[in-house]
Order: C-alpha cells, then structure tokens, then sequence
C-alpha cells in the first residue's frame, strides 16, 4: 500500500514495493489534474519520508 498524506485520500497498492510505488505516482497525477480542473490549489508537501510496509 502506498499513500500520499499531502493529498487526503490518494491511496494506491500493488503486489510488490515497485508496483505500488508506480500506481501511487499514477493516483498522485490523476488527483492533481483533478485538483487543477476544479481550480483548487494543490497542497504543499508536508513530508520528506517515504515508509513502505511488506
């Protein structure tokens, strides 16, 4: 499972470490464009760790 915290919400998975980091760039893109759309500025980073649990 990967998370962004600086978007609630923008959770994504995978099988393996790899895919979940892949899918959760994917979710961060999508979130964003979305935020974009609506006009809604996307938040600053509030994290400079990454934790991955197996």
């Amino acid at each position: 499972m990967a998370e962004c915290p600086s978007l609630s919400g923008c959770i994504s998975q995978g099988s393996s470490k790899e895919e979940a980091i892949e899918k959760i760039k994917g979710a961060i893109e999508v979130y964003t464009a979305a935020l974009a759309e609506d006009g809604i500025p996307v938040p600053e980073d509030r994290l400079d760790a990454i934790l991955v649990a197996v």
